[in-house]
Parts: structure tokens; sequence; C-alpha cells
């Protein structure tokens, strides 16, 4: 697999721009290349490793956070370039071993100005991309665009995986403004910049001269006019419950005079309204008419980014336990796909399987151990019942001497 990663390289470097290639290969050296935020002093540690199961030792070997409710801010610097008249490639893996309960999985991507000592949560970046899980409600993709010193999120919902698996992110975004989000591979989102993401007004307006017709009649349903309120609907809410009787401690100098209580009316049937038919007038939604919007220019440079020369982690967690490995910058889908495959696509199936031995082993010693105290048990419970025995024929013995 090593060889196929040399190769794969080697042969993509041909014929694509490789702006950043991270797969942590070579030992402890990764902290020359990636820097720590020293913004706050209480930022959470990385280490490398490959973690509890996984696909093989050293190629998925990664980083990962190590301390609970925690912030990380960790970065790594390459030579600046421009994405403009380029495609550009954003790609990484993601491991949320500890199966994540609420934290960020992205990464950001900065321009070359970026104090990395300095990296927080309020450091301007270009691009933020990848998954992000908080409880039941949050399980999303995010992709935001810097745009006019503004971050754009884009409109669609992107779900992530949340397996505890290794699982391959890919953001690209083409010189055309349009964009494809892939997760492992396969695409699961694409689109326009410019309609899936606000970066300018809309090209299109309702005319504010027109206005709708007095006589457009856009209800779906009216009332019934051969709908009559029945005689007895009517009766009030709540009622006095004669049946109870005043307290003989009730002093009414001190209480006041007493009264009888009120209940809810069971006959109560509230506001009476006609039904509902079909508005034989009904003429649909009124299809107001549209003008060109005066305020909209067309941007053609959505896409592009200057000195993009930083990518970081800048996250939270909850839960500490996320791997992430096989960072790639690139110009190339091709060759981001190849070393998707060569790298995650290597090692996903070994790693299920080892994920899936574990827990059967872990199985079978939780079941050991249960069968294990279930047996002491047991044999306690003999050993009192044996005890007894024995202390009651002695007391038998006793009676018949003293007899």
């Amino acid at each position: 697999v090593a060889l196929l990663l040399l190769l794969g390289a080697a042969l993509g470097s041909a014929r694509a721009a490789v702006h950043f290639q991270e797969q942590f290969l070579d030992g402890a050296k990764w902290r020359k290349r990636w820097m720590n935020s020293e913004y706050k002093p209480d930022f959470g540690k990385f280490k490398l490793t490959a973690g509890k199961f996984y696909g093989d030792p050293v190629l998925d070997k990664g980083l990962q956070t190590t301390e609970n409710s925690k912030f990380y801010a960790i970065s790594s610097r390459f030579k600046p370039f421009s994405n403009k008249g380029k495609t550009l490639v954003i790609q990484y893996t993601v491991k949320h071993e500890q199966k994540i309960d609420c934290g960020g999985g992205y990464v950001k991507i900065f321009p070359s100005n970026l104090d990395q000592k300095k990296l927080s949560g309020d450091s301007h970046y270009y691009i933020m991309f990848g998954p992000d899980i908080c409880g039941s409600d949050t399980k999303k993709v995010h992709v935001i665009l810097n745009y006019k010193n503004k971050p754009h999120p884009i409109k669609k919902l992107i779900r992530c995986k949340v397996d505890g698996y290794t699982h391959l992110y890919t953001l690209i975004i083409r010189p055309d403004q349009t964009y494809k989000v892939k997760i492992d591979n396969e695409m699961v989102a694409s689109g326009n910049l410019e309609d899936d993401l606000d970066f300018l007004p809309p090209k299109k307006i309702n005319d504010p001269t027109v206005k709708k017709p007095m006589d457009w009649d856009d209800r779906i349903e009216i009332d019934d006019p051969n709908d009559v309120k029945p005689e007895d609907w009517d009766e009030p809410e709540y009622i006095m419950d004669t049946s109870a009787e005043k307290p003989g401690d009730w002093d009414d100098a001190v209480n006041g005079e007493w009264h009888y209580p009120r209940v809810k009316n069971p006959l109560y049937r509230g506001e009476w309204k006609p039904r509902q038919i079909d508005n034989p007038n009904y003429r649909g939604v009124w299809p107001h008419p549209q003008i060109d919007n005066p305020n909209y220019s067309p941007d053609y440079s959505i896409y592009s980014f200057e000195n993009i020369s930083v990518i970081g982690l800048d996250i939270w967690q909850v839960r500490a336990g996320t791997i992430f490995d096989n960072f790639l910058i690139t110009d190339d889908e091709e060759y981001a796909e190849d070393f998707g495959d060569e790298t995650w696509g290597e090692t996903k199936g070994p790693e299920k399987e080892m994920n899936i031995k574990q827990t059967e082993e872990e199985q079978a010693r939780e079941r050991a151990m249960e069968e294990k105290y279930f047996e002491q048990r047991f044999k306690k419970k003999l050993e009192r019942k044996t005890q007894s025995g024995r202390d009651r024929a002695v007391k038998n013995t006793v009676t018949k001497a003293e007899l």
C-alpha cells in the first residue's frame, strides 16, 4: 500500500498541482510542520495515533483530539497560491472513533497573513469545510465560503457520517463557479455557488409597481354558507359545581363569602366555526411579475481566493477522540479521487474488520465475566445452604444428647 501511495503521488505530481499533502508517515516530525495556537492557554492537545482500531497501524496514523470539553487550534503552512482560473480540491479523512456526541470535524483554509500562534475562532478564513455534529439536530457537512469579508454558508443540508469509522470528505470548487461535495468518493451534493450560497442579491425581484388584482381569490377553502350553528351549541366553558359543600371550618370573616367552585363544563364545545369547503372561485397563487434586480451585478470571481497558504483545525469537542488524516489540497479532481482510493480506500475494509473483531471479543469477555459472577454467586449460595444443613445436624445431635 505504501508503494502504491508513492507511485500515485509521483504520477499525480506530473499532471496535478499538489499544494499540500499530509499523511503523517514520518513519526514525530509532524510537529515541525504543524503549529499549535497560543491564543488560549488551555487549548486541547493533539497526539499522533491510528486509534483503537485501524486498517493499517502506520498509514492510519493521524492527529487525534485527546481532551474532553476543549477548544482545539492547530495549523500547517504551505507555499501561497491562487486558485483563479483553476479547480480547487480540499480533501481529508475524519474518524469519530469515540462516536462523537457534540463537536466539530471540519477544516479551515486561511490566507498567508494568518498569525498561526494566534489562531482562534475569530481568525479570518477563506473556506470552512467538513462535518459538524451536536446532538440529534446537528449532523451536517459545512460548506462556508468567505466573500467580501463575510462568511456565506451553503443553503443545502448535507448529512455527514456518524458511525465511528474513517470517512473521506472532498470539496471541489471549479472556475465555472460550480461546486461538488463528495463523501467516500461519492457525490452527495453539487450545484452553482451563486445559487446555493447567498453571495449576491437575487437576479430577479417582484415588480414593485404591480399589485395583486382586487378580485384575485387565492383562498383554497372557504366557509360553507349552508352550514348552520346548532341551537344547543352555546354552552359556558365553566359552570358552578353545586354538588360541593362549604367546608366546616370555613370562616366568612377570615376567608370571605364562600361560593360554589367553578369546574370545566363537560358540554362545552368551544367556539363554533362553519365547516370548510373547496373555494369554487380559487384561482391559485397570484404570480407576481418579476423584473431584473437593479442592485444585482454578476461576479465571476466568487470561487477564487488569493494567497491560500494555511490549513487548520479550529474546533470544539465535548468528547475527544477524533482522528484527522490524509490532508490534500490540489487542483486535480482525478488525482484527489485516486489519492482517496489509495489511502482511505485501502484501509477502510481492514479497519471495519478489526473493529468488529474487537467488539466480538469484548462481548465474549463480558459474557465470561457475567458467567463467572453468577457461578461465584451460585457457589456461595450452595456453601451457605450446606453450612446451614450442617448447623441443623449439629443442633439435632445436641438435642438428642440432652434428651
